[in-house]
């Protein structure tokens, strides 16, 4: 009897240690959030780079929307394990934001990239940056083509010199699983053939 309550105590102390660490995990990810906010409304108000925190080696250089699903986040400078914490980031060899090519942007499938299992042909994606030469807000709409699976050693769509696009990228299948061999792919074309425009 004397074993199953001290079962019980360790199973119920195990059992809170993970729910505060969950809890933990989501309020630093909320105030991640919030800062980054911060320091993207910053930048557009100054035309300059701002880290959303003193320590971070990231910041936010675009804003990402897909109006159908009702997505709306912002995308930072690189794709790094440490910085796709805080949201989807730019893959390094894309194209480089405001400039024709394959412009790369990759995400989790737990958490930033999840919604692209919603997202279908036809939808509508607008992306948002600050240039870094004019210090001025540059958009641009793209349309959604394709949509594949792909095995993670095919680069092919991830080559900056190809064809002028945006790539989202993320692992699959979704969810919260260990097993993630493959990558979901979404590819989108420049809408009516338009180019990059900077606000004057």
């Amino acid at each position: 009897m004397k074993m199953l309550r001290m079962l019980g105590v360790l199973v119920l102390v195990g059992g809170g240690v993970l729910s505060g660490r969950a809890a933990y995990i989501r309020a630093k990810a909320e105030l991640a959030g919030v800062l980054i906010d911060r320091a993207w409304r910053e930048e557009v108000r100054t035309g300059e780079a701002v880290k959303p925190w003193v320590w971070a080696d990231m910041h936010p250089v675009a804003r990402l929307k897909i109006p159908r699903i009702g997505y709306d986040e912002y995308v930072l400078d690189n794709a790094a394990p440490r910085t796709l914490a805080f949201g989807p980031g730019m893959v390094a060899n894309g194209a480089t934001l405001g400039e024709d090519g394959n412009l790369a942007i990759a995400g989790h499938r737990t958490s930033w990239f999840l919604p692209l299992k919603e997202v279908r042909d036809g939808d509508q994606i607008e992306l948002e940056w600050l240039s870094a030469k004019s210090k001025k807000m540059g958009h641009r709409e793209y349309v959604v083509k394709k949509i594949e699976v792909v095995e993670p050693t095919d680069s092919r769509l991830l080559r900056s010199k190809e064809e002028d696009g945006l790539t989202l990228i993320t692992c699959y299948p979704f969810g919260y699983g260990a097993w993630s061999p493959q990558r979901y792919v979404v590819r989108a074309k420049p809408a009516s053939g338009t180019r990059p425009i900077v606000n004057e």
